[in-house]
């Protein structure tokens, strides 16, 4: 799964999602936690990228009470198609959530230690979203999305049997064009190879959903016996 990640150099993570055009600026985030606002991009007019704010927990537009679907965070690549809940963004509202790394924790007899998995040099990357608009009654509209999942990579398969699906610039551009059927999700399934990410394990500061600085960053070294492989 994905609940927590990082925008820790935004600068790069802009430039690498929608290049060098005007774009406005976001604020570094070192600990993004569900039912919070992040910048995503989706696909505006003639095609063009736009970045935009949305909360984290995806609330479909046709629910009552928006509260009730806070939760969803995260959705299965696999089987997203076939949810009520998504099927319809599958086709109409992709997005892609501007990022750098993410957290999990893995369990162990002394607790659970989290680590910040990232691509080998902490390039920016962005994961596979999906997101929605709800209207209030009133006419207030709250947006939001969810981040897919696929099965873990073997680097993350030891901390976490799941894992956001990462997207190279080639992929990212797949992935925002219109829908065409099952067989385009497909393609999304296949974990970021393990090859191009590290696991670094952090202090359990960033446990602390209130937690948003550099701090949470900060190395520890593992226990003697506790090791990912």
């Amino acid at each position: 799964m994905c609940g927590r990640f990082t925008v820790t150099n935004p600068e790069a993570i802009l430039l690498e999602l929608v290049g060098e055009n005007e774009h406005p600026e976001i604020e570094a985030r070192y600990n993004v936690t569900p039912g919070q606002r992040s910048t995503v991009v989706t696909v505006g007019e003639n095609s063009s990228r736009c970045l935009t704010e949305m909360r984290w927990g995806l609330v479909p537009s046709w629910v009552r009470n928006p509260t009730s679907s806070h939760r969803m965070i995260n959705a299965r690549v696999e089987t997203v198609a076939e949810k009520p809940a998504f099927r319809d963004s599958v086709v109409h509202r992709r997005c892609v959530v501007a990022a750098d790394g993410f957290y999990e924790w893995q369990r162990s007899s002394g607790g659970k230690q989290p680590y910040l998995v990232r691509l080998n040099d902490g390039a920016p990357f962005g994961f596979a979203g999906l997101w929605d608009g709800w209207r209030s009654p009133d006419g207030h509209v709250l947006d939001s999305f969810t981040i897919l999942t696929t099965a873990a990579n073997a680097l993350v398969e030891p901390i976490h049997k799941r894992m956001p699906v990462m997207l190279n610039r080639q992929q990212r551009e797949a992935w925002l064009v219109p829908w065409t059927g099952s067989e385009s999700i497909h393609q999304f399934c296949e974990p970021f190879p393990a090859s191009a990410m590290e696991a670094i394990p952090v202090s359990d500061y960033v446990n602390n959903p209130a937690h948003d600085s550099v701090e949470c960053l900060q190395v520890v070294p593992l226990p003697a016996r506790q090791t990912l492989f």
